[in-house]
């Protein structure tokens, strides 16, 4: 069988067995949700100021919420099944449509936190890795634990201050300037203006544990046997490091890029509504006050299939980075 065809039969069988991952996720978040107190109806009711028990009770049918959990449960599933997400009552229109609305802007901060995380990361690593135990590796490192144990909100709270109050550089709030009309490269340039400061808050987490991630695979790498063979035959250093000992270095911080774009997306909540920034952790956010379950569940949802489907990515990466690793 040729590695092509290899790949496709992995991934297919990845996904055959991600579809009972998925709806065990699904039957869990509608349970925990159910143990939230409060509905769609006390939350319409709320904002009127007051209802009677009729309207009440015509709200709770309207939303489905007078049957029996068990019944919601099946319901909800087969809708599922159909890829029907439901209604959102607060928004007025279908749940799935609501969240393809939101996904780009969502999809776009989390490739650019990745792309910058990941890529600033291995390359703090390597520096540091390759003058261990030299001021460069001591102020990498410390630069590293700073970042990691600073409040991601606070960070973004900083950057507006600094970049946008202060200095007037960049955007502090939304994703585009929708008054100015823009179009073509001009709107472009002005997204990738409001993105700015949204990723480097987002990143710098991740950034400093892709750094000590690198580092210590760069370090471990360097004392295997095939190293200490190159250089005895005369190998220069700079081929050692670039040809061999980052190629397999890298894997563990891939591995964990996969890993945590689950938690990215649970660090968008709070970068997303620091920044106003509209993608489906903002959604998510203001979903969750008004009761809107069916578009928090759905958002669920899609969060699920997404994080299956980037360690299914993340894994068919392996076999470019270490043609070794074979696909079973």
């Amino acid at each position: 069988m040729s590695l092509a065809r290899k790949r496709v039969h992995y991934a297919g069988r990845r996904l055959a067995q991600a579809v009972p991952i998925v709806l065990g996720i699904v039957v869990m978040n509608f349970l925990l949700l159910q143990l939230a107190p409060g509905d769609a109806a006390d939350v319409l009711a709320g904002e009127a100021g007051s209802a009677t028990p009729e309207y009440m009770a015509m709200l709770r049918e309207r939303f489905g919420l007078d049957q029996p959990v068990w019944l919601q449960l099946l319901i909800y599933v087969k809708n599922i099944l159909s890829l029907d997400l439901g209604f959102s009552f607060r928004h007025n229109m279908p749940v799935l449509e609501l969240i393809m609305e939101r996904l780009w802007p969502t999809l776009l901060l989390m490739g650019a936190t990745l792309l910058l995380s990941v890529g600033v990361g291995i390359l703090l690593g390597l520096l540091a890795a390759a003058r261990v135990n030299t001021w460069r590796d001591t102020f990498i490192s410390v630069l590293a634990i700073i970042s990691y144990a600073t409040p991601l909100f606070w960070v973004g709270l900083m950057l507006i201050v600094v970049f946008s109050l202060k200095f007037d550089w960049l955007p502090a709030t939304g994703m585009e300037s929708v008054a100015m009309f823009y179009e073509g490269w001009d709107r472009v340039v002005d997204i990738a203006r409001h993105l700015v400061l949204p990723a480097i808050t987002l990143s710098l987490f991740y950034l400093a544990l892709y750094t000590r991630l690198m580092r210590a695979a760069m370090l471990e790498q360097y004392g295997m046997d095939y190293v200490v063979t190159a250089r005895a035959k005369g190998v220069t250093e700079q081929r050692i490091t670039f040809k061999h000992v980052v190629r397999n270095a890298v894997l563990p911080v891939v591995t964990m890029a996969g890993i945590q774009v689950g938690s990215l997306l649970g660090g968008s909540v709070v970068v997303e509504s620091v920044f106003g920034w509209p993608g489906l952790g903002l959604l998510a956010f203001q979903s969750l006050f008004a009761r809107d379950f069916n578009l928090l569940l759905g958002i669920f949802f899609l969060s699920a299939c997404l994080v299956i489907l980037v360690n299914l990515l993340v894994d068919l990466l392996y076999t470019f980075l270490d043609p070794r690793i074979e696909m079973k």
